[in-house]
């Protein structure tokens, strides 16, 4: 997490030195922006990275904060070893379809930073809660719950960029506790 932040932070002086000219940024709204992308989110359960896709809409509700309804998919196969003295010991196979639902409220610092127009740095938290469905094999009769992971609360804590290609276009990159997102950001 350290070397991320480093080089986030070193993104914004490579491309914005303090000897350079500054835009003045305290015009710039944030929000009507549609964000689509595709992650990889890491969940103790699962045991490896699975790409997550990731849909949000930014609604500017004070001067350099907005809020993001927001959705999120992902479904993985997993293997689980059970059995008793009516059934064999052996791996079950199951998938789970998770999907995360919330709102993502986010603080841009680009005025703080003195960031020109082209860029937006923010810190940001999601809260929501998350829809499951775990499908087993035919065969097997043990627990159906899925035990650890995420739970069905939904909490994660973001810190990203985006870089504008023009004014209705961007790409950003979004570093968190949970998924780390990569994706396009739409102007509307």
């Amino acid at each position: 997490m350290k070397t991320i932040l480093a080089l986030l932070f070193f993104t914004l002086f490579c491309f914005n030195p303090k000897h350079k000219a500054q835009e003045n940024n305290t015009s710039e709204k944030y929000g009507n922006t549609l964000n689509a992308g595709i992650a990889l989110g890491y969940f103790g359960y699962v045991g490896y990275n699975t790409p997550v896709l990731h849909l949000n809409y930014e609604i500017q509700i004070h001067r350099n904060l907005t809020i993001a309804p927001f959705i999120s998919f992902y479904r993985y196969n997993h293997s689980y070893y059970w059995g008793n003295h009516n059934y064999p010991y052996k791996y079950y196979n199951y998938s789970e379809t998770v999907i995360p639902i919330g709102a993502k409220v986010t603080y841009y610092f680009d005025e703080l930073l003195h960031a020109s127009s082209k860029w937006d740095f923010y810190l940001a938290g999601s809260l929501g809660f998350t829809i499951r469905r775990t499908v087993w094999e035919s065969d097997y009769y043990g627990e159906t719950m899925v035990r650890g992971g995420t739970g069905y609360l939904y909490l994660d804590l973001h810190i990203g960029t985006e870089y504008h290609f023009n004014n209705r276009l961007g790409m950003f990159a979004d570093l968190s506790s949970g998924m780390s997102t990569l994706g396009l950001a739409f102007h509307l």
